[in-house]
């Protein structure tokens, strides 16, 4: 290369061309000496000619020795660099696209020592893989590792070469993968010991609440009550005190906690086992103790973590008693809750929602009833005693129901085309959402899922609703229920409302055909008074006896049809035995109403020896059904929570949105594995 065809530029040749400009400046001013003074002049150009040489000269000279210094500088700067790179104290690499190191520092290299050979960085941190390397528009990656007992943020950057190729002699990068993955190591370990630490410190509120306390103090004598309680208070406060915690007693059944995390991890790894061990206290006592107990976890402030275990609490005693309820910014869990409740004969609770319900029904115009999607007999039962209720206080009262299932039928015919009843009793989504106004009230029977109802809609439209149910309260519910009235304890929703009408109007009667209904739904429920059935259940009954339910009537009103008794019967023939105590069938879908079949099917799976629950899938509209039973040793309802359903302990049901049935059952099967492994079953 010729020098000529070396160049300065940027700030560098302007800083060398000072001298040039300074020589115009004088030859400028010398013009100007001339015009004043011919002699001053002639010596001033002297002086110019002189300085321009030595310009020239020393600019021509040194122009090679600065070029060569900055030469010089460069490759001593990039030495340095190198070095200071080599010896980062991050680990720090380069890497190909397909992962294999083509380069490293020293710190690097060091904590690899041991594994010096491999030349993919998958090998030596698994995680690190090609899956996460930055693709696309996407140039950088950060995520957490776990190496040699040590936690990294490790950092991804793509860096770009391109013409890489044209100019490198050594190595050849086809064009669409001219690019190098930069791979940082930042150690973590002790910032997140710090976090967890800290994390660990922060305080947790939480409600300890005796759930019978009332019952099984007037199990015990009274000379020993005393005692009972005392023994009770130690149970709770040993469990609490030996993880540092505090124990304020509220109320005689009441109990308020402070705890830190890292004690809720150990409750957690014992699944609260202060449940189980209040319930061994018996000093004579016919009747166990339970508890209930409600946690507030990771929120910013105390007060918050205080509201939040106020709605845990609310939570667990809406699902009956008898488990833990932990509520988070993200989500609900539950702990125990496996045995059924025994339930109270004291109807004081259904007095005060029946007064409640009454005054809310007497200050509106109308009200529209609704219950579950695929309405059964308990569900249809439930809204005819509303629907009772609200015209015996005179007012218009209306039943969404889009779709009439086989099991309601020969009720809802009756009736419909009853000349006793409005033509309009029977409404749906559509129609209602035409009813409805400001003066309407929405009663929800027999479930406590907005997603659940018939028309979801209704309950943004309305700022009265009222909740009428006896499943257990799931973390999804109607939430601006002006009237929640969730009794787990109840048989059915129909023994509920049955209650409800004996205080709502006094000496109310009513046709037979909803005392049928009503009657009806007790008795499905309960598999003719077989299942879940206590003293007020047939209180309820004998109440709805006296007003005109025919047993003889509805027991001909449910019978199967020769089709639907053999499609049954082949799904136990070939129900499968899975662990030797559940029992997996699938219903055919080609019958009516195949959901009911469904849960009938399972009802019968429980009367062979041996099976401690039973799970029926079936396939309608479009999605897999599922019905699970037991009797008393199995929680179906903490399984078909798992799937995203819910229910009771031994009558449960859950949906798939999809009709594979080998996926559906793999599902179930692969919860039940899960839970036996973890002993929540």
């Amino acid at each position: 290369m010729k020098k000529k065809d070396v160049r300065l530029k940027g700030q560098l040749r302007m800083y060398m061309q000072w001298p040039v400009i300074m020589t115009v400046l004088l030859a400028a001013m010398n013009i100007w000496m001339y015009m004043v003074d011919r002699k001053a002049g002639g010596m001033m150009s002297v002086m110019v000619i002189i300085y321009m040489v030595i310009v020239g000269v020393l600019y021509v000279y040194n122009r090679s020795l600065i070029l060569a210094d900055m030469v010089q500088f460069s490759t001593q700067y990039k030495a340095v660099q190198n070095t200071l790179l080599k010896e980062l104290s991050i680990p720090y690499a380069i890497l190909m696209e397909d992962g294999r190191i083509v380069w490293k520092n020293d710190r690097f290299a060091e904590l690899f020592a041991d594994r010096r050979r491999e030349k993919y960085l998958n090998k030596l941190i698994p995680e690190l893989n090609r899956g996460v390397y930055p693709k696309g528009d996407v140039d950088h990656v950060e995520l957490e590792v776990h190496y040699n007992d040590r936690d990294y943020q490790a950092e991804l950057r793509k860096v770009s070469v391109e013409g890489f190729s044209d100019t490198e002699e050594v190595l050849q990068i086809p064009k669409e993968k001219e690019y190098f993955i930069a791979v940082y190591l930042n150690d973590v370990t002790e910032l997140n010991a710090y976090i967890k630490e800290n994390e660990d410190q922060r305080l947790i509120a939480g409600l300890i609440y005796i759930d019978n306390y009332d019952e099984v103090m007037e199990s015990v004598e009274e000379v020993r009550q005393s005692l009972l309680v005392a023994l009770i208070d130690r149970k709770i406060n040993k469990y609490i005190g030996d993880v540092d915690g505090i124990v304020k007693k509220l109320e005689k059944d009441k109990y308020f906690i402070v705890i830190r995390k890292e004690s809720y991890r150990k409750f957690e790894a014992d699944k609260f086992s202060l449940l189980e061990e209040v319930k061994q206290v018996n000093i004579g006592n016919a009747r166990s103790a339970s508890l209930s107990i409600g946690l507030g976890l990771n929120t910013a402030t105390y007060a918050q973590s205080y509201n939040y275990a106020r709605v845990a609490i609310d939570l667990a005693l809406a699902r009956g008693g008898d488990q833990a309820v932990v509520k988070d910014c993200h989500g609900i869990t539950y702990f125990g809750g496996k045995k059924e409740q025994t339930s109270k004969n004291t109807r004081v609770k259904a007095r005060v929602k029946a007064e409640a319900l009454r005054e809310f029904i007497v200050a509106k115009d109308q009200v529209i009833i609704m219950g579950h999607k695929i309405a059964d007999a308990d569900c249809l039962g439930a809204c005819m005693g509303i629907y009772r209720a609200a015209k015996e206080l005179e007012k218009k009262a209306h039943i969404v129901m889009n779709e009439v299932t086989s099991s309601v039928r020969p009720l809802y015919d009756e009736i419909a085309e009853s000349p006793a009843y409005e033509k309009d009793i029977f409404l749906t989504s559509e129609q209602a959402m035409d009813y409805i106004n400001d003066n309407t009230m929405v009663v929800v029977v027999d479930t406590n899922k907005p997603q659940m109802t018939e028309c979801p809609e209704l309950l943004k439209k309305t700022k009265t609703i009222a909740v009428l149910d006896h499943h257990r309260q799931s973390s999804v519910g109607i939430e601006n229920a002006v009237l929640s009235y969730i009794e787990p304890y109840s048989s059915s929703s129909c023994e509920m409302v049955a209650e409800v009408l004996q205080y709502i109007v006094d000496d109310i009667r009513f046709p037979n055909v909803e005392a049928d209904c009503l009657y009806a739904g007790i008795m499905i429920d309960t598999q003719n008074f077989m299942n879940r059935t206590g003293v007020r259940t047939f209180e309820a009954a004998a109440f709805l006896r006296r007003c005109g339910a025919d047993i003889t009537r509805v027991r001909k009103m449910f019978r199967d049809d020769m089709a639907s008794y053999r499609a049954k019967a082949e799904a136990v023939r070939m129900a499968e035995v899975y662990r030797k105590e559940y029992a997996i069938a699938e219903c055919p879908s080609d019958i009516d109403s195949p959901t009911v079949l469904a849960a009938q099917t399972a009802n019968e799976l429980l009367d062979i020896s041996g099976i401690k629950a039973s799970f029926v899938l079936t396939i309608y509209s479009g999605k897999i059904y599922m019905s699970a039973r037991s009797i008393d040793e199995v929680n179906v309802q903490v399984i078909a929570e798992k799937l995203g359903g819910g229910g009771h302990i031994n009558a449960a049901g859950a949906q798939f949105d999809h009709t594979d049935m080998e996926e559906a059952i793999n599902a179930l099967k692969a919860t039940i594995d899960q839970m036996i492994e973890e002993g929540d079953i």
